[in-house]
């Protein structure tokens, strides 16, 4: 299941291994577009990749911190650091490319 993760609680959450988040908001049609695809990943290769999610609205410090102006913004991070940040609606195709280049 894709955990829903705060400022808070971001660092511990994405430290280890493959981590996907998603940066999204209730108001984004665009994330709404990408929030079925990121569940239908976490389903597929959730066993290789934790998935999680980030409210922009409500948790602006993170946002900030990685300088995300638009949303969807997916940041791919392994082991703590940042390795992929993708900047609107990415196709499940595309993302399947990348995590698997981290996950291999």
């Amino acid at each position: 299941m894709v955990k829903a993760i705060t400022d808070a609680n971001f660092d511990t959450e994405t430290n280890d291994g493959v981590v996907l988040v998603d940066f999204w908001a209730t108001w984004c049609g665009p994330c709404r577009m990408q929030s079925p695809i990121i569940d239908e990943l976490d389903e597929e290769i959730g066993d290789k990749v934790s998935f999680a999610k980030m409210d922009v609205d409500e948790n602006p410090e993170t946002p900030q911190k990685f300088g995300i102006m638009g949303i969807p913004t997916l940041l791919v991070k392994k082991d703590g650091e940042v390795v992929e940040k993708l900047v609107g609606y990415t196709p499940k195709e595309r993302l399947e490319e990348i995590l698997e280049q981290y996950t291999n």
